[in-house]
């Protein structure tokens, strides 16, 4: 993750050097993004399931 915006979230323009503290403050939005998705989707097949 040297280079660019690789995370898959909405930042800012790409830049070429990010810091530590940000490459972590991005992984750990990426993580919630992904927790959120996960509840979704177990939401969603406990929908399908009752059917």
């Amino acid at each position: 993750m040297g280079y660019g915006n690789t995370c898959g979230c909405s930042c800012e323009a790409p830049r070429g050097f990010l810091t530590k503290e940000e490459k972590v403050e991005m992984l750990k939005e990426y993580k919630q993004s992904l927790e959120k998705e996960a509840k979704g989707v177990a939401e969603r097949i406990k929908e399908i399931e009752k059917d």
